[in-house]
């Protein structure tokens, strides 16, 4: 078989993969929710009917009402009484909400009223979305030698692993540690904040955010009269920025582990010793010498064994 039929086959394979993980997840969903959903109907029908038996209402105006308050409440306005004092776009909130879109976690439960806003906020993603990328590849391929290169390096001189080995044992920590520190403990801090989420909620709400989900169906800091909402809402945005460089670090890591075991060769996709990116960091870690010396220094050629990198380990 030749290597491009290979790379065809294994491109179809990836994409009929694709479809059926997304028709089985389609069907599971269907089967768990749906039922729910008719459960729900059918007391929001009886609750009407009560409403209507009890009022001098009719059911037009009625249905008039309910519109409208649904439409407000999906720009975040709510007609409640203990709600009605709150903002949306006071400092604090207009920042967890900047941060949302350019992070694209993007919740949806607070959305700009006005066209202005909404023009605006195209030409803001538009430039601060490529932005948060930039400069979240700039810290992680800061990252990359004190977490990831330097660790394998200490368990194959100290532990004598053969370097795929203390490649894997290096993975399974750090995925550890992020799992503990990014989810658990939030999970925790979140579920004694927020008083009517449970631990498996707080745990799904950070799981959807720091995928970049954001279904938007657990948001913190919305519960009424919360104390320290403003600080509350800033903590969560800090949470998330560090929270997506960690999660890109992850799978930085895991790319150079496929590429170590030869997963990216055999599925026929780039492997990470092609690019430049830990070769030539975005920012610069100093500023340039225009020195002589500096110059004969530049010009000189790099020794590979003086940095530990996976492109040293062998396979």
């Amino acid at each position: 078989m030749s290597t491009a039929f290979r790379s065809w086959f294994m491109l179809i394979g990836f994409i009929l993969a694709y479809f059926t993980y997304l028709l089985l997840g389609a069907l599971v969903f269907s089967a768990i929710e749906r039922p729910v959903e008719e459960n729900l109907k059918a007391d929001l029908s009886a609750l009407k009917a009560e409403f209507l038996n009890l009022s001098c209402v009719n059911s037009t105006a009625l249905e008039s009402f309910l519109e409208r308050v649904l439409k407000a409440n999906k720009y975040g306005v709510s007609v409640l009484e203990n709600t009605s004092l709150r903002t949306n776009w006071d400092l604090a909130s207009s920042l967890f909400f900047a941060n949302t879109m350019v992070t694209t976690v993007g919740y949806g439960h607070t959305t700009p009223l006005s066209d202005a806003g909404k023009a605006f906020s195209i030409v803001y993603a538009l430039m601060g979305v490529p932005f948060t990328m930039l400069v979240l590849t700039a810290c992680v391929q800061r990252l990359m030698h004190p977490l990831t290169y330097r660790p394998i390096s200490a368990c194959q001189r100290r532990a004598g692993l053969q370097p795929r080995s203390a490649s894997v044992v290096h993975f399974i920590v750090l995925l550890f540690l992020v799992v503990l520190c990014f989810f658990v403990v939030p999970s925790l801090v979140f579920s004694t904040i927020e008083e009517t989420w449970s631990f498996l909620d707080a745990f799904y709400f950070c799981f959807i955010s720091l995928c970049t989900i954001g279904l938007g169906d657990f948001v913190p800091a919305e519960k009424p009269g919360q104390s320290l909402r403003a600080l509350y809402k800033i903590s969560v945005m800090v949470y998330l920025f560090v929270g997506l460089m960690v999660m890109f670090l992850v799978l930085r890591t895991f790319h150079k582990l496929a590429d170590v075991h030869g997963w990216t060769a055999f599925f026929q996709l780039p492997s990470c010793d092609e690019d430049d990116e830990d070769k030539e960091p975005i920012i610069e870690a100093g500023p340039e010498d225009d020195s002589p010396e500096a110059e004969k220094a530049s010009i000189k050629p790099l020794d590979p064994s003086s940095q530990v990198s996976y492109n040293s380990i062998n396979r």
